[in-house]
């Protein structure tokens, strides 16, 4: 870690044994979110999301492909993350990054469990499936990747008209059906600085983290938990993450649900 990091994560520490938050938040507040859909004309779907400084992109495209061997009755799903160089002096050209393989598959654990796409209205006809790709580009970091990138890319999903599918062939220009949703999945983060416990963080703060904690769920069941960093947590710790991220479900399905133009 430089020294500069050293010292924000210093002042993050020396705020918290106040009692209080860079930015004045409570403990338990996300960032402003904005959520908004449609921002890719080309796309099936697309939404962007800033979660406070932090900007997040998703698309979703849809390809005639073929079922999968084991589920032949069902089309599939797929997702990628690409962290931008535009959006932090640490992100590179290149290959995916481990970090951006993780952000991918804890958003795509999320909507998956959750059965949030329904797969078997994506078979066209035997041996032909639409393949539905969801692409996340951050496009600038301040913390808290995942509950941006989760609310980016349920609110593209939740958007998103298939292709007109007509013997045989796909009639792009026309877009004929929304994509058949079953549930709605969201996610909050948690962080652990020394004993205290934040919802959100920002990019002091998350430099700061010993542990972090990303929550998924439909305001019913705990669909997905991601653990992160070297930190330990202790059991109350996760309970008390859990009954929030079920209390905060309500509030951010309505976020996608007023983007998307649809109720669920």
């Amino acid at each position: 870690m430089e020294a500069i990091d050293v010292i924000k994560s210093s002042y993050i520490r020396e705020l918290l044994a106040k009692g209080v938050r860079e930015g004045s938040r409570g403990m338990m507040d996300f960032r402003n979110i904005e959520v908004k859909a449609g921002v890719i004309p080309h796309a099936e779907g697309s939404a962007q999301v800033d979660l406070g400084a932090t900007k997040v992109l998703a698309g979703v495209k849809a390809v005639l492909g073929e079922p999968m061997a084991d589920t032949p009755d069902q089309g599939t799903l797929s997702m990628s993350a690409e962290l931008l160089p535009l959006a932090s002096a640490e992100y590179e050209m290149g290959p995916p990054s481990p970090e951006a393989i993780e952000l991918a598959r804890v958003v795509d654990r999320g909507i998956r469990a959750g059965e949030c796409v329904d797969l078997q209205s994506l078979l066209l006809e035997e041996g032909k499936a639409w393949s539905i790709f969801t692409d996340i580009y951050v496009l600038n970091y301040d913390g808290n990747l995942f509950d941006a990138s989760e609310l980016a890319a349920m609110t593209a999903l939740a958007s998103a008209r298939l292709p007109k599918y007509e013997d045989g062939k796909v009639v792009p220009e026309e877009h004929v059906q929304d994509l058949k949703m079953n549930n709605i999945v969201t996610s909050s983060t948690f962080v652990k600085i020394g004993s205290h416990v934040l919802l959100d963080m920002n990019g002091h703060e998350e430099m700061a983290a010993d542990a972090r904690l990303t929550v998924a769920t439909d305001g019913k069941l705990v669909r997905a938990m991601q653990k992160g960093l070297r930190g330990s947590l202790k059991i109350d710790e996760v309970d008390s993450m859990v009954e929030t991220a079920l209390g905060k479900h309500e509030g951010l399905k309505g976020l996608i649900e007023r983007a998307s133009g649809r109720s669920f």
